[in-house]
């Protein structure tokens, strides 16, 4: 993967370029006003991360763009913030001061719901497979200015880690966090969904495994959730009690483990 910056060239740019390029490994390029198209075809790579004034952008060649946008995420939000439920949250029980792993984690819409239910004294954990997919998400959460002081200190609090969630899992100690979230790539993907459809250019698309799901029944304390379609046999493969949940193509399912 190639990082490089917008047209604009300005010093915090070039230093986030830089800082970014030594996170990962990945090849910082100088722009120059020069189009993606020939920076893909000089280095030899159609990954690249763009960094901007005012955000970070993936493309790949021949496919759309991808831009970091806590999408839903952030209406999500504001509603929990004004004092109303969340369905995911209320699911997974979650609460100030938890230890939330999310396997999954993608653009970070659910990881930054779940910084906000655990509070300044919480702890979550964002894992992405996809080395692309990661590096957006990192540079995202820690630059990304929506306006709302409260939700940009949540994004600022989620730590991202490049891994898989099995590898990680299998890593940690019996009961080590309280909530284990997945949200796999939908089996069929819901037409209406324009915004996922980038996304899933870069994303794992693999199932989720009963072994993951097994090592995140040891490790969590309280549930573990996985969000997928209403009517998707994957809750019933997977041993999960899904929710009833009206006007809506999406549901959670729970497994409890506190029973409380």
């Amino acid at each position: 993967m190639l990082i490089t910056t917008g047209d604009r060239e300005t010093p915090a740019v070039l230093q986030r370029a830089q800082d970014l390029a030594v996170l990962t490994g990945a090849t910082r390029v100088p722009r120059r006003r020069t189009s993606l198209a020939k920076l893909a075809e000089r280095y030899g790579d159609g990954d690249i991360l763009v960094i901007m004034e005012q955000g970070v952008r993936l493309h790949r060649s021949g496919q759309e763009p991808l831009t970091f946008h806590p999408s839903m995420g952030f209406v999500r939000a504001k509603r929990l913030l004004r004092g109303e439920s969340d369905a995911m949250l209320e699911a997974a029980r979650a609460a100030p001061g938890d230890f939330i792993i999310d396997g999954t984690a993608g653009l970070g819409s659910d990881a930054s719901m779940f910084a906000l239910a655990a509070g300044p004294g919480g702890r979550v954990l964002a894992l992405e497979d996809s080395f692309p997919l990661w590096a957006l998400l990192h540079e995202g959460l820690k630059h990304y200015v929506s306006g709302q002081p409260e939700f940009d200190a949540a994004l600022r609090r989620i730590e991202t880690k490049r891994a898989n969630h099995l590898e990680v899992l299998r890593s940690m100690p019996d009961k080590s966090a309280d909530i284990v979230y997945f949200d796999p790539m939908f089996r069929h993907p819901i037409e209406d969904s324009s915004s996922i459809s980038p996304l899933r250019t870069f994303a794992n698309a693999g199932r989720l495994s009963p072994e993951a799901v097994k090592e995140a029944c040891r490790i969590a304390r309280k549930t573990v959730v996985m969000k997928e379609q209403k009517e998707s046999g994957e809750f019933a493969r997977l041993g999960f009690d899904a929710s009833a949940r009206a006007h809506t193509k999406i549901t959670y399912g729970v497994i409890t483990l506190d029973h409380k």
